[in-house]
Parts: C-alpha cells; sequence; structure tokens
C-alpha cells in the first residue's frame, strides 16, 4: 500500500515539473511579442553568425525565425551572415562569403570574443552563442530600451539592373560608417553533405551583399546594389545602420523595403 501511494505521489510530482517546464518554455514567445512594446526609439541589430555546415545552427537559425516572427514591424533589425569556412568539411553553403567571415573576424577583435558558430552580436557590443533563448531575450529588452542616437532615412527603389537606396543619416560622430545591407527574408537548402547531411535547412534575414559608407563629410546620398539572382521585391528588404568603426557600437537603424 505504501509503494503504491509513493508511485502515486511520484507520478504526480512529475506531472508537475513536466507541466511547469512546458509553461517556462513558451515564456520567451511571450516576452519576444512584448520586446517593441514601449515608447521608446530604441533598437536591437541582431547580426547572426551561421552556417549549413554547422550542425548546432539549425536551432539558432528557428530562434532567429520565431524573433521575426513575433516582431513584424517593430526596431528588431535580423541579420544572417552565413560564414565560409565551414565549406572545406564536406558542404558549401551557398549563401556563405569570405566577406561574411571578415565580418566576424572584426568583431572578433572590436569584442576580445572567439570566432564561432552561431554567434550573435548585439548592437555591436555584446556577443553570445545564438541558440541561447534567455541570453537573446534578455539582450534585446535591454537594446530597445534605450534611445537611439542616430536617425536613419531609407528609401529603395529597383529597376531590371539595379538597386538604387536614398539615404540621410542624422547623429552621426566622426568615427561614423553607415552600413547598408542586401537582405532576403527566407530561404530553405536541402543540404546533401557535411553535418547536416539529410536535412532540410530552413534560414530567414540572409545577407548577401553590405556597403559601408563613410559619414564623415556626407550623411546623405544614393548606393546601389546590383539585382541579385531570383531577386523580387517582395521577399528582400534593405537594412540600414550606423556604427562607431573604432567602439563597434551600433547607434541606429532603420530598413526599407522596395517601393
Amino acid at each position: 500500500m505504501i509503494s503504491k501511494k509513493l508511485f502515486i505521489v511520484g507520478a504526480f510530482v512529475a506531472l508537475l515539473f513536466t507541466v511547469s517546464a512546458f509553461m517556462q518554455k513558451d515564456k520567451p514567445h511571450e516576452s519576444f511579442k512584448k520586446i517593441a512594446s514601449g515608447k521608446s526609439n530604441g533598437f536591437a541589430v541582431l547580426e547572426f553568425f551561421t552556417s549549413e555546415g554547422c550542425s548546432s545552427c539549425p536551432p539558432a537559425d528557428a530562434l532567429m525565425g520565431e524573433i521575426k516572427e513575433n516582431n513584424k514591424d517593430q526596431p528588431v533589425y535580423i541579420l544572417a551572415y552565413h560564414v565560409d569556412y565551414w565549406n572545406r568539411l564536406g558542404w558549401k553553403d551557398r549563401f556563405s562569403s569570405i566577406e561574411n567571415s571578415e565580418r566576424q573576424q572584426q568583431y572578433s577583435r572590436i569584442l576580445d570574443s572567439q570566432v564561432y558558430t552561431p554567434q550573435l552580436v548585439v548592437n555591436g557590443k555584446q556577443q553570445f552563442v545564438g541558440s541561447d533563448r534567455e541570453a537573446v531575450e534578455n539582450s534585446i529588452i535591454n537594446a530597445v530600451s534605450h534611445t537611439a542616437s542616430s536617425s536613419i532615412d531609407l528609401k529603395a527603389e529597383s529597376d531590371s539592373k539595379q538597386i538604387n537606396i536614398h539615404y540621410k543619416v542624422s547623429g552621426n560622430d566622426s568615427h561614423s560608417k553607415l552600413l547598408l545591407t542586401l537582405v532576403q527574408k527566407k530561404a530553405s537548402t536541402n543540404v546533401a553533405k557535411g553535418e547536416n547531411e539529410g536535412r532540410h535547412l530552413n534560414h530567414w534575414q540572409i545577407v548577401h551583399k553590405q556597403i559601408q559608407i563613410s559619414l564623415q563629410n556626407n550623411s546623405e546620398g544614393v548606393s546601389t546594389f546590383s539585382i541579385p539572382e531570383n531577386f523580387n521585391t517582395t521577399d528582400w528588404e534593405i537594412i540600414g545602420f550606423v556604427q562607431n568603426t573604432k567602439t563597434g557600437q551600433i547607434s541606429g537603424a532603420s530598413k526599407a523595403t522596395f517601393q
């Protein structure tokens, strides 16, 4: 009789732990929806370094997709840089580039951090593992609570040959640059080799090209991108942000859809 009672109590406790874990798992979803609900002009730029050759990256990719979905039309800007140093291990990531890897190396020097995937850098001043839900949630909430010191006005238009971005920046300093980034909102790949062999991977906010413009003597102008393969105005956007080239800190961000 005693053993039967202990069994029932044990089962009840296990059930409570399961329910508690389920509720805890759902908390980030609720927090993400509340992130940008305040009235400040704060923002969060999430620079995410990933690779299709990295078996630890798909959960972080999925988290970026979740953040994007739960923060539509909010000042949370995701940039997924696919690095190329995983390509030598059996699978070439078609979105990867040496420029993306160099971007990560720059942060390694500025932030005195290691180079790894999945890595996330928030507003150019904080880095951690990109699949760490709690760290991501807290960093975004903290970032959007601070006031932006730079403002960016962007307008994008395209024709059959190129994309034109009209920009106007205010509030920048002598060490600032405007980084304009051509972003594909979503894509997927069936991976045939490497650590993710046999997996169907989804990606969000994929960086294709990035231009850096010095703002020392010119805070207004027009810049261009060549039309990428499979381009359409619905599935692509331009994200721009102002960054201090010495400290790495980002002082303002904005995005433009295509007119």
